[in-house]
């Protein structure tokens, strides 16, 4: 079987200009937990999920550091700390995106959607066609379907 047989064809999608609230309206109002962003020819520029958007209700974690000398040594990456305010504080959806999802063709093959997911920790793979263009999404419920 193949990412054709299997994807889901009329597929939800938000541009990086939609605002986060309408994201979260999305995601209710179809029962899904991720959209696939497009750019203005159709092709697919990242993926927003809820994940994304529980980002800013989560509490602000500042990176543990110590003072030796006047010097600051982090003790943590201090720029997650500029990455979680900038998801904390997100009012768009290409503030709180992931760039460049992994994506397959239409005749990849199930198992290789599978090892996709599991390897890559994703939950959904948007389908494309030859161009780049978004004709369809296989998410981990699919396969499960798929399997029956």
């Amino acid at each position: 079987m193949f990412a054709k047989d299997i994807m889901t064809p009329e597929v939800v999608t938000v541009t990086k200009d939609t605002t986060v609230t309408e994201v979260a309206r999305l995601l209710t109002e179809h029962k899904v937990s991720g959209l696939p962003v497009i750019d203005q020819e159709g092709r697919v520029a990242g993926m927003v999920s809820e994940g994304d958007l529980i980002h800013q209700d989560k509490k602000l974690h500042t990176p543990a550091f110590l003072e030796i000398l006047g010097g600051v040594i982090y003790l943590e990456n201090p720029q997650r700390l500029g990455q979680d305010l900038k998801k904390m504080t997100a009012v768009k959806v290409a503030e709180i995106m992931t760039p460049k999802p992994y994506t397959v063709k239409e005749d990849a093959t199930i198992e290789d959607i599978a090892t996709i997911m599991i390897e890559r920790q994703v939950n959904r793979v948007p389908v494309v066609d030859g161009a780049g263009k978004l004709v369809g999404i296989v998410s981990r419920q699919d396969l499960v379907k798929a399997m029956i």
